[in-house]
């Protein structure tokens, strides 16, 4: 599976034409998705754990889990009835801890840029930053 466009998680043969460097940041670029590999950057986790965790549904959770995992950034170890799940590749904490130190260094203009970013925070505006 790969991330669409959309964000949505689409078969690897219909997304074969969609560099892998584009899928792997669109399956980042939703905050939820980013806020479970985020969480579970400190370890494991069932649903459970992060439904309460996070204020998220558990069909919600399950779905981004499924994306994840699909992508190759999550995976899950059965124990009993129960599943944990976990990041597989360390190297994804690396990339969030450059995409820090690169929004700390550009002022977090990414976030302020008027085409992509939230020009709703307070100080953004269309002419302070030019994507």
């Amino acid at each position: 599976m790969a991330i669409n466009e959309g964000g949505q998680c689409v078969r690897t043969d219909i997304a074969a034409g969609i560099p892998p460097a584009v899928a792997l940041f669109h399956s980042l670029a939703d905050e939820t998705r980013l806020r479970i590999v985020q969480r579970l950057a400190h370890g494991e986790a069932r649903v459970v754990d992060l439904t309460g965790e996070l204020g998220l549904a558990q069909s919600t959770v399950s779905k981004h889990l499924a994306c994840l995992r699909d992508c190759g950034l999550v995976d899950y170890r059965a124990e009993g009835r129960q599943s944990f799940y976990a990041l597989t590749r360390p190297e994804l904490m690396d990339l969030l801890g450059a995409a820090e130190q690169l929004l700390a260094a550009t002022g977090h203009a990414v976030a302020l840029c008027p085409v992509y970013g939230a020009t709703s925070l307070p100080g953004a505006s269309a002419s302070s930053t030019n994507c």
